[in-house]
């Protein structure tokens, strides 16, 4: 009775994969597997020593002459491939998983280095929480405030991160023989930025096809630049549901994050800033709405990017989400801030996999 139990389990779990597998297709959802190399950084240091992300990051698919960065922070389920697909429940959106969308963002951003950021905690393996960036509750929901964490977190981030992937690159190199086409000195590449992290750490790669990872492999003398020196790189941030509360508090923190001697240009070097469909859990504060916030927010100069589904922005149960996307568009506008907003999938029923779709159409 036993080995039938499990048999029948064993086989309602397959009817069910198939049967996602088969949704999906039907939604419009590619299963093609993006031909990108993907570098996994686990536990990449923060602003503090117990601060730390996962981070993955794709090279840029085309030469550039200034770096570009793009990073994204994940919203709730969203995590490793192999992680979605062993959960009871999350399966079913694998196809957006931290190396899916990594792969969708580096075709969307053919000349940018593609900078996915892991939260730091995942409540019940489904709810993620910024803890590292923005006080949250268990669920996530964030509590913002003004105190610099978010921006000092996000740059130290970043420099640590560059430093970790040139190390990998390198030792890739070394191992390979690879040619490089650039004529900068592995050396000298290697001394460009400082250090944090423990160099004992073991940094994971990712390849998810093997002409990718040797076409990549060729820069591994690739030139980061510098988060915080003026024009040394251009950065855009990326906030996708749950994730667009790294964004908020960004903002909640920028009035004193622009007299910081060390975080002033480098939030110069943010040029753009998209919103995917925000939303949490808190019952208040899904968009800022501080005419304040916003007016310091607008003398930067950044371009805002909105893009909402009737899943966030119509849901009755959460109608202060739309109220709120709207004030914050509205207000932007107002203060003569450069701001493309669009509402997709308008003419269909709110749903969690045109939740998702947002990455395909943003």
């Amino acid at each position: 009775m036993r080995c039938l139990s499990r048999a029948f389990c064993s086989a309602r779990r397959l009817l069910l994969h198939t049967v996602a597998g088969i949704i999906t297709m039907c939604a419009g959802v590619s299963s093609v597997v993006v031909p990108t190399s993907v570098i996994k950084l686990p536990a990449v240091q923060g602003s503090e020593p117990d601060k730390r992300n996962d981070v993955l990051l794709c090279l840029s698919r085309e030469p550039v002459l200034r770096p570009h960065h793009v990073v994204y922070f994940p919203g709730d389920v969203q995590n490793y491939r192999d992680v979605m697909l062993s959960h009871a429940e999350n399966f079913r959106w694998n196809h957006w998983s931290l190396e899916d969308i990594a792969g969708i963002l580096s075709h969307r951003f053919p000349s940018s280095y593609i900078w996915i950021v892991k939260s730091s905690r995942m409540h019940l393996h489904k709810f993620s929480c910024y803890d590292n960036f923005v006080d949250s509750n268990m669920f996530g929901a964030p509590n913002h405030t003004t105190e610099l964490g978010a921006f000092k977190q996000l740059h130290a981030l970043l420099v640590h991160a560059f430093t970790r992937a040139q190390h990998v690159l390198i030792e890739r190199t070394s191992k390979y023989g690879i040619k490089r086409d650039y004529n900068l000195p592995v050396s000298d590449m290697g001394a460009t930025y400082t250090t944090y992290g423990s160099p004992s750490e073991k940094d994971i790669t990712n390849h998810c096809t093997e002409n990718s990872a040797n076409h990549h492999a060729d820069n591994s003398t690739t030139n980061f630049g510098f988060p915080a020196v003026k024009d040394s790189v251009s950065i855009t941030l990326i906030g996708f549901s749950k994730g667009c509360v790294v964004l908020n508090q960004l903002l909640h923190e920028l009035e004193d994050a622009k007299k910081h001697k060390d975080l002033h240009y480098f939030i110069y070097n943010i040029k753009d800033m998209y919103w995917l469909d925000g939303g949490h859990s808190g019952g208040i504060d899904t968009w800022v709405t501080s005419p304040e916030i916003l007016k310091v927010f607008a003398e930067t100069g950044i371009v805002v990017h909105t893009h909402v589904t009737p899943y966030q922005i119509r849901d009755p149960m959460r109608s202060w989400i739309g109220k709120e996307h709207s004030k914050f568009v509205q207000m932007l506008k107002e203060n003569n801030m450069s701001v493309e907003s669009q509402v997709h999938f308008s003419y269909e029923m709110p749903s969690l996999e045109n939740h998702f779709r947002v990455h395909d159409v943003f």
